[in-house]
């Protein structure tokens, strides 16, 4: 008989749980009260001297009505509202996302490459992963530019070791394409 009550006991602590809490009646909101006047405590039933101990008088709250102050004077109108001369300087152009990082990578491969195909691979790699962080920051048009760009110069990193038996310099012709097209992409408008 104990385990059906204590199922019991748990269904119904199951179901007090999952219940929405009952809404408590908020006071509804009025007039604040202008003056506050004290009521007296409500004095014990059986006073004892010895341990019984003045309570203050608690403040209570009445409304009392106020008459309304009539207004003096009108308020002042409002100031008449000036116009702000534009800047004559025009703010500096803004390149689109991607471009100043694309353009430090292509710099590095340039300055970086030299004349001996190991240094020109790992320029090369070096400037794909520069060009594929670049394209992280770089959207639309611009980011498919550099998308491309960071392929090539992939692509010429494999020629450069020998991973894939092609000319490299078919790939170089395609970057200085591309790269040119990303400037005129880059140009600010």
């Amino acid at each position: 008989m104990s385990a059906l009550a204590g199922a019991v006991a748990a269904v119904v602590a199951l179901i007090a749980y999952l219940a929405p809490p009952v809404p408590r009646p908020q006071p509804q909101p009025g007039p604040l009260p202008d003056t506050v006047v004290p009521t007296p405590a409500p004095e014990s039933p059986s006073p004892d001297p010895v341990t019984t101990r003045h309570a203050r008088p608690t403040p209570t709250r009445t409304p009392t009505r106020t008459p309304s102050p009539e207004p003096s004077t009108p308020p002042p109108p409002p100031s008449p509202t000036r116009a702000v001369p534009v800047s004559a300087t025009p703010l500096p152009p803004i390149r689109p996302g991607g471009c100043d990082e694309a353009a430090a990578a292509l710099t590095a491969y340039r300055r970086n490459a030299g004349t001996v195909r190991s240094s020109q691979a790992a320029a090369a790699q070096q400037a794909y992963q520069d060009l594929m962080g670049a394209g992280l920051a770089a959207q639309g048009v611009v980011g498919a530019k550099i998308g491309r760009l960071a392929r090539e110069f992939q692509e010429l990193s494999f020629r450069l070791t020998g991973m894939i038996l092609d000319d490299p310099n078919e790939v170089i012709a395609d970057i200085n394409t591309d790269a040119a097209e990303l400037n005129r992409l880059c140009a600010p408008a």
